[in-house]
């Protein structure tokens, strides 16, 4: 009973955090939304590691997500939206895309945290956006707001062919988890 009301709360709780009134502007400003954060993203990404421009540049693509973490005990919960860029020749092509996690693990925390992906294959980045499945596990320790505190992450993913960076914006966390994350594309957005 109890494991039942922790799912609960958590998925409550996450829901109330990355659903921000999806239907309160037109799809136009959401998509706005999504490329302002992540412009934001990348600009921070290559402030901290300035090797990165370049890599997207010579990528088959990329994507940004943003997402909320909570972790109660032994249950984590994430979920969020991003933009998966296929670099073109002529022009890129944006894929507009959402994602969702849960998993196992000790901690306790709720973190802010943004994800960029870089495909350096093009299966791989075809994959991700049909299939968009990874599968991962997760150790941090984040005590962050603002430009107050510090985080230290780490995140590895199973999928080859992918350099995954991650940046935490906000959040009290510690935990050790091992998460199945979906990605699936925004049917309302794309």
């Amino acid at each position: 009973m109890r494991h039942r009301f922790v799912l609960c709360l958590g998925l409550s709780l996450l829901f109330g955090l990355v659903t921000p009134g999806f239907g309160k502007s037109d799809t136009e400003t959401e998509r706005k939304k999504v490329r302002e954060m992540r412009d934001t993203v990348l600009a921070e990404l290559q402030k901290e590691h300035p090797e990165v421009k370049s890599k997207i540049k010579r990528a088959a693509g990329y994507a940004v997500f943003s997402n909320v973490g909570i972790n109660v005990f032994l249950a984590s919960f994430a979920g969020g939206s991003g933009v998966v860029v296929q670099n073109g020749l002529i022009r890129d092509t944006e894929t507009f895309m959402k994602m969702g996690s849960a998993g196992v693990g000790i901690g306790l925390g709720v973190k802010d945290f943004r994800v960029v992906f870089i495909f350096t294959d093009k299966d791989r980045l075809e994959d991700f956006i049909a299939k968009g499945w990874d599968f991962s596990g997760q150790a941090d320790i984040a005590a962050k707001s603002d430009d107050k505190g510090k985080a230290a992450s780490g995140a590895g993913s199973v999928i080859p062919g992918v350099e995954v960076y991650q940046i935490t914006k906000n959040g009290l966390a510690l935990q050790a988890t091992l998460q199945g994350t979906k990605y699936w594309k925004d049917k309302d957005l794309n």
